[in-house]
């Protein structure tokens, strides 16, 4: 008794910390929270098997054997028409991690419409440009005085 004094005594596996609960929790909460499935930049084809497993937080390699075994057992048409059709829906990851919902939003939106994308830049950057002409009108002006 003397070496569990003011210890509390938890079961295996039901301590404190990381539980095999907690860490189910954790997964179930990564699978429905709103982070959203992106194929993979680095993926073999398409990056669909990459882009699951770094969704789920599984290995890439037992991602890519489950597809294969699937794609012997259940034939070409199944699997193969939702690994295609996977790789054409899904977009393709961020080159850099995003930070905030504006960034997320951003994203959606060049990933949907490229075009205006692009037009949005464009107002954003013609917008700084008219406040730096503002800026240098003003500072090059008679009246302003250091």
């Amino acid at each position: 008794m003397r070496y569990h004094h003011k210890r509390r005594h938890h079961a295996a596996g039901f301590g404190r910390g990381k539980t095999p609960y907690r860490r189910f929790r954790d997964r179930f909460d990564d699978i429905t929270g709103d982070r959203r499935i992106y194929r993979s930049r680095r993926g073999i084809l398409f990056g669909v098997c990459r882009g699951l497993a770094e969704h789920f937080g599984l290995s890439v390699f037992w991602v890519r054997i489950a597809v294969l075994l699937i794609f012997v057992f259940t034939g070409f048409w199944p699997i193969g028409v939702i690994y295609i059709i996977a790789g054409l829906v899904l977009k393709p990851a961020p080159v850099v991690p995003l930070q905030n919902p504006a960034d997320q939003e951003f994203y959606e939106s060049y990933t949907a419409s490229r075009e205006s994308a692009i037009q949005r830049l464009k107002r954003k950057f013609d917008n700084i440009d008219q406040r730096i002409r503002r800026m240098e009108h003003t500072v090059t002006s008679r009246d302003f005085d250091l």
